[in-house]
């Protein structure tokens, strides 16, 4: 071989070698590298460009954006669950009391009529095998103690919020003459359904108890 040849070739080889290092040294200047450790086998660098970067930031934005609404609700189920059940329970409550109310009124309505209509004008004939107050008992004092209980019922609902109505109050308040009213009428039922068998098997009282029957109808 010609050492002349030697020469040119191993200049020819160095200005290539330059040449690749100035264009290696551009592409740095110009394009941002994302260096990477990568496993055994894999080689060089891993470039990104600038709108690559960008797109991939955007996308990360996107998948965190749920996480971050999800960790700042306005309520939480459970507390909208336990709302609705308050809700449901109170609602339940004001229709006991309200039936609990109209179911004194109806009970009252019909003590009402006894005494009207059948109490007082059986009194009035004065029949003398006839015991007026053996066969009703105390019924006309169950009628007083029955309007008391409704006019404290009313006096405790009457512009009241429900959660501010304390009907258990009312019971325990008047207690004790519930007690002592019914005592009498339930000692005395047995008598009075007695009585009244008798009465039905004597014709003439049978008409006295059918008349007053009658007029509440």
């Amino acid at each position: 071989d010609c050492p002349g040849k030697e020469g040119t070739g191993g200049r020819k080889s160095n200005l290539t070698l330059l040449r690749n290092k100035l264009y290696m040294g551009q592409r740095r200047r110009t394009e941002p590298v994302v260096e990477s450790t990568t496993t055994a086998g894999d080689h060089g660098n891993l470039r990104r460009s600038q709108s690559d970067r960008t797109e991939y930031s955007q996308k990360l934005q996107e998948k965190m954006a749920p996480q971050v609404v999800s960790f700042t609700p306005a309520t939480s189920p459970q507390e909208d669950e336990e709302e609705e059940v308050s809700r449901r329970m109170m609602a339940r409550r004001v229709k006991i009391i309200t039936e609990l109310m109209q179911t004194e009124k109806d009970y009252i309505s019909d003590l009402d009529l006894c005494i009207k209509e059948v109490i007082q004008p059986l009194r009035n004939k004065q029949i003398a095998r006839f015991d007026v107050d053996g066969l009703f008992s105390n019924i006309e004092l169950v009628h007083q103690l029955s309007a008391k209980l409704l006019s404290l019922l009313e006096e405790a609902t009457t512009d009241v919020e429900p959660p501010m109505q304390i009907i258990g109050e009312v019971f325990l308040q008047i207690k004790g003459p519930l007690e002592d009213t019914y005592k009498i009428y339930c000692y005395h039922h047995d008598d009075a359904h007695t009585m009244l068998e008798s009465y039905e098997k004597d014709e003439e009282l049978k008409q006295h108890l059918r008349d007053c029957v009658q007029s509440l109808k």
